[in-house]
C-alpha cells in the first residue's frame, strides 16, 4: 500500500453529487460495472450482516435491515464515492452486552444517540482529527482487519445449527475446501481473461451453479438463517409497552440515557474511526481527497435513521468496500446499487439467495483477505525505525485481539510519546560571546522547548559560572507550552538569584505573545526583537502559578 497523503480535508457537508460523470464518464459500460460492482458486494453482504447479527444477539433481519439503510443514506449522502457501509462485527461485539441486559429496543435507542452524537462530530469537524493517525497505525490497522476478516470466515467452517460447537470434516469439509479454492481461482484468473464481469462476482455464479447443478452438500446462505422479509418499517423504539421481537420498548427517561449513552459515545467513536480510516484507504486507491466531515455527518443520519427502522446501526465496511473498489465501482451507483439489490434479497429474491454456497462468499474474502493486508509492510519493517516497527505489529496484535478503536488510539498515543522522547533529545545550545553586548554570553538554543525537554534546556545553562549578562538565542528554537514557560521562569529564577541579567532575543512572534500574556516578559523595544525577563520574579511566580 502507498503512502497517500493522510491529511483529510474537513468541510461542513455538501449536497451529494449524484452524477457519475467522474474519472471514467458517463458510459453504458460504466454503469454496467457499477451495477456488477454493487451486485456482488450486496452478495458478499448477505452472510456478513446475518452473522454480525448473530453475533450482537438480535434476529437477522436486524442486521439486514442496517446494511440496506446505513449502506443507501452513506452511499447517497457520504463523503467518499466507493466506499460501502452497513453492519460491523467491531460494533456487534460492543452491543452484545447492552441487548443481553436490556433488550433489542435499547439497541435501538442507542443506534438513535450514536446517529446524533456523530452527526455533531461531523458538524464540529472532529473528522479532521484523523489526519494525526500516523502511517505505521494505518499500515498495523490493515493488517489487523485483514486478520480478523480471515478469522471471522473461519466460522463458516463449522456444521451448521450446532452453535460454532462441531467443525466440518471428512468430504463436507474437502468439497468447502475445494470450492473455496475454485472460487479464489476464478478470481485470480477472471481479470487476464475479461473484465466485463467482476471477478468476485464471477467466482460466486460459477461455483454456485456448480454446487446446485450436481447437488453438492455444502453449507449455504440460507443454513444460516432465513433471510426472508418485507420492507423496513418505521418504528419508535422509546416508550412504554411491548416493541419489537418481544421486547420491551425503551422509556423516554434520564434513567434510559444514563443506560445507553456509554455504549452510544463507544458505538459513535468506533463507527467514525473505521469510517475515516476506510475513507483514506480507498481515497488512496481512487485518488480522491476529503469529504471527511460529510462522511461523519452521513454515518450519523444512516444511523439515526436506521434506529427508527429497526437496524442495528453500522459503519464503513473495509472489506466490502475493498470488494467493490477491486471490482471496478467508483462512483455513489454501485453503493446504490448494493443496498437496493440486498433488499431485494430480502423481499423477494430470499429462496434463490439462500441456495449460494457459503464457500463462494468465503472465498471471496479471503481474496479480500490477501489484497487487504499490507504485505510490503514485511518487507520494511527492518528498514523503518524500530519504534515504528513495533507500533505497526502493537496495532496489528491490538486489532485482532480487541478491537478497531482501541487499537488505533494505543497506536496513536503511543506513536506521540515516541515523537515527544526523540524531540525532548534534540534540545542542546551552542554558547559564544555577544559581538554587540562586550562581556555577555549567548546561548543559542536548537530544539523544541516544550514538557518533555524542560529539564534538559535547565541544564544547559551554567548559573555560576555566567558573566553578568547573558543572553537566550531563541532563532532555532520554539517556545510551545506552559512547562517551557514554567522552564524558562526556572532559568530566568536562578539568574536572578545571582544578581545577573537574563534577555531573551529572537522568539517568535507567536511565542512572545504567549510569554507576554502570561506576564512572563517585558519588551524592550518593538523594533529589536529582544525580550528582557521581568524584573520582579515574585511577581512571575505569582502569574505563573495562576495559568
Amino acid at each position: 500500500m502507498r503512502r497517500a497523503a493522510v491529511a483529510l480535508l474537513a468541510k461542513q457537508i455538501s449536497p451529494p453529487n449524484l452524477s457519475i460523470m467522474q474519472d471514467e464518464g458517463f458510459t453504458v459500460g460504466r454503469v454496467r460495472t457499477e451495477l456488477l460492482s454493487g451486485l456482488t458486494v450486496a452478495l458478499a453482504l448477505v452472510p456478513e450482516a446475518v452473522a454480525f447479527a448473530f453475533v450482537a444477539g438480535v434476529h437477522p433481519l436486524v442486521g439486514l435491515y442496517a446494511a440496506f439503510m446505513v449502506g443507501l443514506i452513506t452511499a447517497v449522502f457520504g463523503g467518499r464515492p466507493g466506499m460501502i457501509s452497513g453492519a460491523t462485527g467491531a460494533l456487534a461485539v460492543v452491543m452484545v452486552a447492552l441487548v443481553a441486559q436490556h433488550g433489542v429496543e435499547y439497541l435501538f435507542a442507542t443506534v438513535v444517540l450514536m446517529g446524533i452524537l456523530q452527526i455533531f462530530a461531523g458538524v464540529m469537524h472532529w473528522g479532521k482529527f484523523i489526519r494525526l493517525v500516523p502511517h505505521p497505525v494505518m499500515l498495523g490497522f490493515v493488517n489487523g482487519l485483514a486478520i480478523v476478516i480471515f478469522l471471522a470466515q473461519l466460522t463458516q467452517f463449522k456444521v451448521p445449527g450446532t452453535g460454532g460447537a462441531e467443525w466440518l470434516s471428512g468430504m463436507q469439509l474437502y468439497m468447502m475446501l475445494g470450492l473455496v479454492g475454485l472460487t479464489m481461482l476464478i478470481i485470480w484468473g477472471m481479470p487476464k481473461i475479461t473484465s466485463v464481469i467482476p471477478a468476485p462476482l464471477a467466482g460466486i455464479g460459477v461455483v454456485a451453479v456448480l454446487v446446485i447443478a450436481l447437488n453438492i452438500d455444502v453449507p449455504t446462505v440460507g443454513d444460516m438463517a432465513s433471510i426472508k422479509g418485507g420492507f423496513p418499517s418505521f418504528h419508535n423504539p422509546f416508550g412504554t409497552g411491548e416493541g419489537l421481537y418481544g421486547t420491551a420498548l425503551a422509556p423516554f427517561t434520564l434513567e434510559t440515557l444514563w443506560i445507553i449513552l456509554p455504549y452510544a459515545v463507544i458505538l459513535a467513536a468506533i463507527g467514525l474511526i473505521e469510517s475515516l480510516l476506510t475513507l483514506n484507504l480507498v481515497g488512496e486507491i481512487t485518488g480522491k481527497r476529503g469529504g471527511a466531515s460529510q462522511e461523519c455527518i452521513a454515518q450519523g443520519a444512516s444511523n439515526v435513521v436506521t434506529g427508527f427502522f429497526g437496524g442495528m446501526g453500522g459503519c464503513a465496511m473495509i472489506g466490502q468496500s475493498m470488494i467493490n473498489v477491486k471490482s471496478g465501482g467508483r462512483t455513489r451507483i454501485a453503493g446504490i446499487a448494493a443496498a437496493l439489490f440486498l433488499l431485494l434479497f430480502i423481499v423477494v429474491a430470499s429462496p434463490l439467495i439462500e441456495q449460494i454456497p457459503l464457500a463462494a462468499l468465503v472465498g471471496v474474502m479471503f481474496m479480500v483477505v490477501i489484497g487487504t493486508f499490507a504485505w510490503n509492510s514485511l518487507k520494511i519493517m527492518t528498514k523503518v525505525p524500530l519504534m515504528d516497527a513495533f507500533v505497526i505489529v502493537l496495532v496489528t496484535v491490538v486489532t485482532v485481539m480487541s478491537d478497531l478503536a482501541v487499537a488505533v488510539v494505543v497506536g496513536v498515543i503511543v506513536s506521540a510519546l515516541a515523537y515527544a522522547w526523540n524531540n525532548a533529545r534534540r534540545i542542546h545550545a551552542y554558547t559564544r560571546e555577544s559581538e554587540s553586548d562586550k562581556g555577555a554570553k549567548v546561548y543559542e538554543i536548537e530544539g523544541p522547548l516544550f514538557f518533555g525537554s524542560t529539564d534538559g534546556f535547565i541544564e544547559l545553562f551554567d548559573v555560576a559560572g555566567d558573566p553578568d549578562h547573558v543572553i537566550v538565542d531563541f532563532a532555532r528554537s520554539r517556545v510551545v507550552d506552559q512547562s517551557a514557560l514554567q522552564a524558562i521562569e526556572a532559568v530566568a529564577g536562578k539568574y536572578e538569584a545571582e544578581g545577573k541579567k537574563l534577555v531573551l532575543r529572537y522568539l517568535s512572534r507567536d511565542c512572545h505573545q504567549l510569554l507576554t500574556k502570561a506576564g512572563h516578559l517585558m519588551v524592550d523595544s518593538d523594533d529589536d526583537p529582544e525580550y528582557e525577563v521581568a524584573v520582579d520574579y515574585s511577581v512571575r511566580t505569582g502569574i505563573l502559578g495562576g495559568h
